[in-house]
């Protein structure tokens, strides 16, 4: 897989540069269907818009599916308020303090891009003293300040802004010379580039899979509901590449692939999960076995809305995940090194 770095790399850095909040993943799809399209993979669009490719395998009967997911947290304008600043609703689990100072753009509903920032209501610590220090960061609390001469809700609606515009954060990537990569919305992004690198191994490799297997690139995880549905027929177990989280407590890092126990719904399979750490073991992959308590992915999401599968979850290790989030090449790679195998495997 190392040879495929530069291409995941690349992958990632076009994916992460394209909005895709929940509810608004067109233009990420497009991305991903041309992808598939260059590497003659087949692939369907699912009624709410997840992309599912396929590539044929010995055993067709019994399947496997790989997942990750393109949406990323956003906002949602909720109000034009009178001073002409916006107040926002969140797209999935978004931490307002998390976002504080982060530049965005409104998305009209013509297409129409409008820039701003996210900020305190009582931003100036010059005008408003402690208050500015010590209010709580919520949505009621905070205000979109555009860039454009506005004083009113009037102004703000002739701009073509209106409640229920997608609002997108900067996502402010950086790849560093030390293999680094910083940027909002690695979750999950760094899971699609992994697929992305993954298949283009399969192609150009030439593999012939142990059985058919399906990967479904999920448009609504954030917001809970993404594999719930589009699951194909045939199907016995499935891989979710989500993130892992480093952090206080925690066994994750940057560096090595996350093979997650349990999450917020329960444990993952056991079965599975020995499989991967026996597949780690024998390929010399590097790896971590954590626990996320407040945590939840396509695979128990898929198990909540009654599909009857063996379900496993990796991913690289991104640090402050849903906030200015990093991960590492060796973390990312380490993860594509496991997919593979896994899917190497017999089922």
């Amino acid at each position: 897989m190392e040879r495929f770095w530069p291409y995941i790399k690349e992958a990632l850095l076009d994916i992460l540069a394209i909005p895709s909040p929940s509810g608004y993943t067109y233009q990420a799809n497009g991305y991903l269907s041309q992808e598939l399209e260059a590497m003659e993979i087949s692939y369907s669009t699912s009624a709410k818009g997840a992309i599912i490719a396929t590539i044929p395998g010995k055993d067709t009967e019994n399947r496997r599916i790989i997942s990750a997911h393109i949406d990323t947290l956003g906002g949602m304008v909720k109000e034009i308020k009178t001073n002409g600043m916006l107040q926002l609703t969140s797209i999935g689990g978004l931490g307002w303090a998390n976002v504080e100072g982060e530049n965005c753009t409104i998305i009209t509903s013509s297409g129409k891009e409008i820039t701003g920032t996210l900020l305190l209501n009582k931003a100036s610590v010059h005008v408003h003293g402690d208050e500015t220090a010590t209010c709580q960061r919520k949505a009621s609390t905070m205000q979109v300040r555009l860039d454009e001469k506005v004083d009113s809700d009037e102004s703000t609606h002739d701009l073509g802004i209106e409640v229920g515009d997608f609002v997108v954060f900067d996502p402010r990537t950086t790849a560093t010379e030390s293999g680094f990569i910083k940027s909002r919305h690695l979750d999950d992004k760094a899971g699609v580039a992994v697929i992305l690198g993954v298949l283009k191994a399969i192609k150009q490799e030439e593999l012939e899979l142990p059985c058919t297997t399906h990967f479904y690139f999920s448009n609504f995880e954030e917001v809970g509901h993404g594999a719930s549905a589009g699951i194909p027929a045939g199907v016995k177990e499935m891989l979710c590449i989500d993130m892992g989280a480093p952090g206080e407590g925690q066994q994750s890092d940057e560096f090595s692939v996350s093979i997650c126990a349990k999450d917020s719904t329960g444990p993952y399979s056991w079965s599975m999960k020995e499989r991967l750490i026996a597949l780690c073991k024998d390929n010399n992959i590097p790896y971590r076995v954590d626990i996320y308590p407040y945590y939840g992915s396509d695979a128990s999401a898929s198990l909540r809305a009654g599909h009857d599968l063996v379900t496993g979850l990796i991913g690289p290790g991104v640090d402050a995940s849903h906030s200015y989030e990093r991960t590492h090449k060796d973390s990312i790679m380490a993860t594509a090194k496991l997919t593979l195998a896994y899917i190497k495997s017999e089922i």
